[in-house]
């Protein structure tokens, strides 16, 4: 289709003509109509000038268009480049703005090979990773979209089954009791009727004895009525004794019908909702390609952290008294804000509120418990050492819902949502993917005790040589930190890492939390003992919080523990 923008011959405009341009000169400048264009093409300065035509320019970019290869303060060409300000300059502009800048570069050699360079490529890959990261996150979330719809219609559905499968069994209840009803009714009135027709038959024998003493008193010698009295009075006598023994049974209780409503539908008015309608979230299944910047954060050396973290006391775990041991091997920050707590010695894992204060115990182990980790959607994961186990435990249901059999032992365990990485203690380590649980084994994780993930790598404890490592996903070690004075930092327990990249480890020997540089240079005591630190063995951080719980003995010489609540 043809460009509707008009462009004007440069030289034209300028005498006052308005020529439609044909061609642009990308070294001049300059749009040129048929006539100006071609004694441009003949020049010996300008014939090598590549030349575009106006349709073709109108194609380019906006921002491309205004950009000139010549100075807007000065109108003079720019001929360098200072990497100071990222900006080409001209003559002028040294003078004027950049006599103290020491890297300028003569603008030809920056835009040597430009196009042709590898940043080019880099960048083109670039768009095409976000054009493809933008169609791959459109489709899912039309893909979410369709399912939103199937699961409404899904909803609607269960709604409706339900109300008229309520319907159906009140209408077959309101049927049973009506059947009752009938025939409770009909067997009363068949009993009414029926003995009213008795009497009404004596009634009848009654009155026609009446009528015949009558005409007997009138009419009747004094024989006849003396032989009749004994006959009349025999008949009256039985009436009077069936009347009798009528009474005398139940034929004249007084039987009423009535019915009683179900107290379970009579406090169907107390019912205010059908149900619930809830929005359930689980990690997104989306892959996004990672863009160059993530990659170069995980490719070059980061310079040793400054480390300068000052942990803020918000309470401590209020344990009941009659819990008299408390062996705490792990410790849980949930979503919500809850702390799980791992009781190694009593086999339990407990709940605890946000303000710290003990809800329940959630389950007992038949094995003896090590080590536990949050998973997703309130699941905890806890790892049964050399029984070779791990469970998962629905935290609001109180159960074991899965049970994970390996074939080394199970120590230290964590998870990304999406990944669940257990460490056998004898340099093997096993990561399962949690949507089809497929697993793979790494090896060589030299005596790797505790573990945490971080940015797709796995950080790890060797409680005996007081180490640190840093592993990549495949299990190629990164770094290893171990303090210069062993005996500084003895006795690593507890690991995890803040949204920074910080390690912070719990040192059971030194009754101390010591945080490590990202990098694994530098290292920091942040609690000791001076801060009622004592045999700390767990710890965990919630990243998107800061909030930080630190497991730790009452005394020295107290089997009872606790934890401490911070802010980091």
């Amino acid at each position: 289709m043809a460009s509707s923008v008009k462009h004007f011959c440069t030289i034209c405009h300028d005498e006052g003509i308005s020529n439609r341009a044909v061609t642009w000169c990308t070294e001049c400048e300059v749009l040129f109509c048929e006539d100006c264009e071609k004694p441009h093409s003949k020049s010996r300065l300008s014939k090598n000038h590549k030349i575009m035509s106006s349709e073709d320019y109108d194609k380019l970019p906006k921002c491309m268009q205004e950009i000139s290869s010549q100075c807007r303060d000065h109108k003079k060409k720019f001929e360098l480049y200072c990497s100071f300000h990222a900006c080409p300059c001209c003559v002028q502009c040294i003078t004027d703005e950049h006599q103290k800048c020491q890297e300028l570069k003569p603008l030809s050699d920056i835009l040597k090979h430009v196009k042709s360079s590898a940043s080019v490529q880099l960048f083109e890959n670039d768009l095409k990773d976000v054009k493809e990261n933008l169609d791959t996150a459109i489709k899912f979330l039309k893909a979410r979209i369709s399912t939103f719809n199937n699961q409404k219609t899904k909803a609607v559905d269960e709604i409706r089954y339900m109300r008229k499968s309520i319907n159906d069994y009140l209408n077959k209840l309101e049927q049973d009791i009506l059947n009752e009803l009938e025939s409770k009714f009909s067997k009363l009135k068949l009993d009414m009727t029926t003995l009213l027709q008795q009497m009404e038959q004596q009634a009848s024998q009654i009155h026609q004895l009446q009528s015949q003493f009558t005409k007997m008193t009138q009419h009747a010698t004094e024989l006849q009525m003396y032989i009749c009295l004994r006959d009349f009075e025999k008949t009256t006598s039985q009436t009077a004794k069936y009347i009798e023994d009528l009474e005398s049974g139940d034929n004249f209780i007084e039987k009423n019908l009535e019915v009683n409503i179900s107290s379970v539908l009579q406090s169907i008015q107390d019912v205010k909702s059908f149900g619930d309608i809830n929005i359930n979230t689980t990690s997104s299944i989306l892959q996004i390609k990672a863009g160059r910047n993530d990659q170069a954060q995980n490719v070059i050396s980061k310079v040793a952290d400054n480390i300068e973290i000052e942990p803020f006391l918000l309470k401590r775990l209020t344990v009941p008294k009659d819990m008299k041991t408390l062996s705490i091997y792990a410790c849980c920050i949930l979503p919500d804000g809850k702390f799980v707590i791992l009781d190694h010695y009593k086999k339990r894992l407990l709940l605890f509120s946000n303000d710290g204060i003990f809800i329940r115990k959630v389950v007992m182990f038949k094995q003896i418990p090590v080590d536990a980790c949050f998973v997703r959607n309130n699941t905890v994961a806890v790892t049964l050492g050399f029984h070779c186990q791990a469970t998962l435990v629905d935290i609001p249901k109180n159960k074991i819902i899965q049970t994970i059999k390996l074939h080394h032992g199970c120590y230290g365990v964590a998870s990304d949502s999406e990944t669940l990485v257990i460490c056998s203690y004898d340099n093997r380590c096993t990561t399962l993917n949690l949507i089809d649980m497929s697993h793979t084994i790494l090896e060589g994780m030299e005596g790797v005790r505790r573990i945490s993930l971080f940015q797709g790598n796995i950080y790890g404890t060797n409680c005996r040589g007081n180490k640190v490592y840093c592993y990549k996903s495949t299990g190629e070690l990164m770094w290893t930190f171990q303090h210069h004075d062993i005996e500084s930092i003895e006795g690593i327990e507890g690991i995890t890492l803040d949204m920074n990249g910080f390690v912070y480890i719990s040192s059971y020997g030194n009754n101390s939390v010591v945080v490590v540089s990202s990098d694994g240079k530098n290292c920091k005591t942040i609690l000791s003992e001076a801060d009622g630190i004592l045999r700390p063995t767990g710890i965990d951080i919630n990243r998107e919080t800061g909030i930080m719980i630190v497991s730790s003995a009452i005394s020295e010489d107290s089997s009872q523990e606790t934890a401490f609540v911070y802010k980091i």
